[in-house]
Formats: C-alpha cells, structure tokens, sequence
C-alpha cells in the first residue's frame, strides 16, 4: 500500500500537477492540505476519474483538507473532537473549528489528514490557539492510537528538530522551532506514534517546505514541517519513504513536496 501527504496550497490552482501526479505516482491513500476550496467546490470529478474516493472538508480560501483513497474511505470524521476555533479569539462570535482536520478509516487503518496553524508570532493569541490545536489533537487522537492502526500525516507546521531547519540561528524568536511547539509533538508521539522520516532526494535533510523567494529551493534552504506520524502497527509496515523533491519543481509548483510512504500488505 502507498501512502501520501501533500500540502498542495491551492488545489484549484495546482489541480493539474496533482492529477498528474497521482497518476504517475499511485498512491492508495492521499492526504491533502491547504486545499482552500469549499467542500463542494472540491474537483472531486476529476479525481474520481482515477479511481479515488474523495472526503473533503473546506469553507473558503484559507485551510482545507481532503483524503483520496482507492481503498475505502468509510467513517469520515470533518475535524476531530474537541477542536478548538479561533472566531472567539478574532471577536467575531462563537468558536468553532476551522477546516484543518480530516478522518477516515481505509482499509482498516485509520488515516488523519492534519493542517495545524501557523502561528505566526510568539506574542500573537494564534500561537496560544496553535498549542491549544495541538493540545486538543493529543486528546482527540489518545483512543484511536490505543486502539490501532492510525496514521496523522500533514503539514505541522513545526520543525521537529534544528536539524530540521536550514540555519537554525535564523529561527530564534520564531514560531515552528520554539520549545513549546516541540513539546507539543513530543507529547504526539509519546502516545505511541513514531515519525516517519523520509528519505530527502538533495542533501542529507528531509526538507518538505521552500519558501517561495528566489533561490531558497535550489539552494535546498528548507524545513521539514510536513510530518508523517504513524502508530507502532503501521510504523512497523513501512518499506520506504521519501520526500518527492521532483513535485516541487517547474512552473506553478506549491511551496511544500508531497511524502510517500510504501507499507507492506
């Protein structure tokens, strides 16, 4: 079985690298993020015509996530329980989640599609919603490990390790490496999910993110924020994985490279 992750940004405006892509790639399981579509806006047709079963969950331009399987797309969760909002926080009424989680169980096996927030600065009340997001995932996802098999692929928004920034120095005072945010990850995977590491196709890091500015994916100046988190039973399956370096060239790429991941039957 393949498995992937891909923070698309824009699934409109990527939408025929994706379908080529996916034809050329043949994942079973897809996991997107940052698709910025409503739900039913989604070019579930399209996809469809190569094989997949689509879940979408969107309500606007920003955030998004989708899951495609050609294996069973049954018991679709939009957002997970006790998901925090931000609406309160910006003034303008009642919380409630926004579109950055999405559930399913394929083949078995349960499979998280996840777009965390950014952040954006340490004194803004978004780095207090983005550790309460992930305070609240912890939560959410504690049974689901127990029980077994599941796998939260997505884009975490958060580099795991200064080995996974290209100059850590130039990241002091930012959001994606503080301690708060890599505890919030330790404690992820303290429930028992391990991080699947891919393999990088350029250098010795997995990066999966480039800015858009010139020069900072040719001089591989990247972060690896797209995160692939599987529970033991899964983790133990694996027989490869690799950051897709090539999705991230040519004309109109997003700004982040899909993982794929090759388990065992």
């Amino acid at each position: 079985m393949r498995l992937a992750t891909w923070n698309v940004n824009s699934v409109k405006a990527r939408l025929p690298r994706l379908l080529e892509w996916l034809a050329d790639t043949a994942p079973d399981i897809v996991c997107l993020q940052e698709t910025k579509c409503p739900a039913q806006a989604f070019p579930a047709a399209e996809v469809g015509a190569l094989g997949y079963a689509v879940a979408a969950h969107g309500d606007g331009r920003w955030n998004g996530v989708a899951l495609l399987s050609k294996v069973g797309l049954e018991e679709v969760t939009l957002s997970f329980p006790g998901e925090p909002g931000f609406g309160e926080l910006e003034g303008v009424g009642a919380a409630r989640p926004e579109a950055r989680a999405i559930g399913a169980t394929c083949a078995g096996m349960r499979v998280w599609s996840l777009y965390a927030p950014n952040g954006r600065t340490l004194d803004s009340p978004h780095f207090t919603y983005k550790l309460d997001w992930f305070a609240a995932l912890r939560e959410a996802l504690a049974a689901e490990v127990a029980a077994g098999p599941v796998v939260a692929c997505g884009d975490y928004n958060v580099a795991p390790t200064d080995a996974d920034v290209w100059d850590p120095a130039l990241f002091v005072g930012a959001t994606h490496v503080t301690p708060a945010e890599r505890q919030a990850l330790a404690e992820l995977r303290a429930l028992g999910l391990r991080d699947v590491v891919p393999t990088p196709m350029k250098g010795p890091h997995p990066y999966t993110y480039w800015d858009y500015r010139a020069g900072m994916f040719h001089q591989n100046k990247g972060m690896r924020i797209d995160l692939v988190y599987a529970s033991e039973d899964v983790a133990g399956r694996v027989r490869s994985a690799y950051v897709d370096r090539e999705a991230r060239k040519g004309k109109g790429p997003s700004d982040h490279a899909p993982i794929v991941v090759d388990l065992q039957a």
